[in-house]
């Protein structure tokens, strides 16, 4: 098992201009992380393969793997012209993941922004044709590269774990799996543990954060919550100091035999350093002690 971090947990600094994506690079390695995951906010390297080349250089003089890039992607368009685009660009983003010496990603498959009438089932039943679609093309793709493309419980359509499943199932292709969120099962209200549970022996990637969760009657009051598919509001936390149930979570995954990469991630109101730091630490330090 390897703890890595998203680059998407230092977003704040690599907006505010403090650090670049370089610069996070040499800080994961410095601070413990075994492995860095690239997440194109801050940064760009689909039209910047200078920045790509540089990022796999620099990772390899840190001693840290590249083990993952995730990226929007929506397959649920209007028009035939417009699917093509969107399977073009998306294209374009395997080019250059295969290009930097990674071998797995995870893309969305519809918008991550939906109005409360397309998280329902209806809605992803009569769009599931072209999200299998989409996804079959992208993964048939990055075969070729031995690259292994994933779905991940991410956004409000495809976030529960029967959901995620039915894409898996639906699409099958041997290299196409699931980025296993722990945390985004919340997000759709779902207990993490169950989720866990159910999607675990499909999981090729674990991602680690963290929630504070309040009921949809007990509002929290100012600071960075969200709502989840049924209204109950949500805050990003460090890595075990939230509400989910890490220990037992860790319990589960370890006892599973998984042993592959563990990437943390933090949206939480806390500087984000220290905050990260604090996340990988706890990571380490749970799993030692399950």
């Amino acid at each position: 098992m390897k703890v890595g971090l998203s680059t998407y947990s230092l977003l704040n600094a690599l907006k505010s201009g403090e650090m670049t994506v370089l610069d996070v690079v040499d800080w994961i390695a410095a601070n413990g992380g075994e492995h860095m995951e690239m997440v194109p906010y801050g940064y760009t390297v689909e039209d910047n393969h200078e920045l790509a080349d540089a990022i796999r250089e620099r990772a390899k003089a840190a001693g840290i793997e590249l083990s993952n890039y995730s990226m929007p992607a929506n397959f649920v368009q209007d028009t035939e012209e417009a699917f093509d685009a969107e399977i073009a660009r998306v294209k374009r983003h395997v080019d250059v993941v295969h290009r930097m010496g990674v071998k797995h990603m995870r893309h969305d498959v519809t918008a991550f922004t939906l109005p409360k009438e397309q998280m329902t089932i209806r809605w992803f039943e009569e769009s599931l044709p072209l999200i299998v679609r989409g996804t079959r093309l992208i993964a048939d793709y990055a075969a070729q590269f031995g690259i292994t493309t994933t779905i991940e419980n991410h956004g409000f359509s495809v976030q529960a774990s029967d959901r995620v499943q039915r894409v898996l199932q639906a699409v099958d292709r041997p290299n196409f799996k699931t980025t296993l969120d722990i945390g985004n099962f919340l997000c759709v209200d779902e207990d993490p543990v169950i989720g866990v549970m159910k999607n675990l022996p499909y999981a090729s990637l674990i991602h680690f954060k963290d929630f504070y969760l309040r009921p949809y009657d007990e509002h929290p009051g100012d600071g960075v919550w969200f709502r989840t598919a049924n209204d109950n509001f949500l805050r990003g936390a460090i890595v075990g100091h939230g509400d989910l149930p890490i220990r037992k979570i860790v319990k589960l995954i370890k006892a599973s035999g998984y042993d592959g990469n563990i990437t943390v991630e933090f949206e939480g109101m806390e500087e984000c350093k220290t905050a990260s730091k604090i996340a990988m630490d706890n990571v380490r330090r749970l799993w030692e002690e399950a």
